[in-house]
């Protein structure tokens, strides 16, 4: 796949994927109404800001990754040509789903809205079962040894802060 089609693919994937998960099901369960904060305390509202402005540049970063290096897409459908890992992947083998659930995450406590923070415990569980059932044993077998390699030095989910 051309550098351009890909990259107009996964702006496409961006929009319907990560969009849908992290933004049009979080506005149905909230209508983005603001209720009281968790435990009667403001600056949980402030770490959500946070979650939010962190996750989504590495949201960005992560899906046009895989144009740019990969030459392919995030969607399972029009997969990369090579194995992405250079920029966030260096860190964590799945920054795009550590970023949707984080976003996810960031809304529920700056809306203070359980109703989100349940959503994103389901988006991760299925997340989670996606990555071990069929984008691991997929990945390895379309790139074997050097799946196997990056495995070994990058962790799944919780960031490895060094290089």
């Amino acid at each position: 796949m051309k550098r351009r089609r890909a990259l107009l693919a996964t702006a496409v994937f961006f929009c319907l994927a990560p969009g849908t998960v992290a933004g049009l099901i979080p506005f149905w369960i909230s209508r983005w109404q603001f209720e009281p904060s968790f435990f009667g305390f403001e600056p949980v509202r402030w770490f959500g800001v946070l979650l939010i402005l962190f996750a989504v540049p590495v949201l960005l970063e992560s899906c046009a990754r895989f144009a740019v290096e990969g030459l392919g897409t995030p969607a399972p459908i029009l997969p990369t040509q090579h194995l992405v890992v250079k920029g966030l992947y260096r860190y964590v083998r799945n920054p795009m789903y550590v970023a949707v659930v984080s976003i996810i995450i960031g809304q529920g406590l700056l809306l203070g809205n359980a109703s989100v923070l349940l959503y994103a415990a389901v988006v991760w569980a299925a997340f989670f079962g996606f990555v071990l059932l069929y984008e691991e044993p997929k990945l390895r077998k379309t790139y074997g040894a050097e799946y196997d390699a990056y495995t070994a030095r990058v962790p799944r989910w919780i960031p490895r802060i060094t290089n």
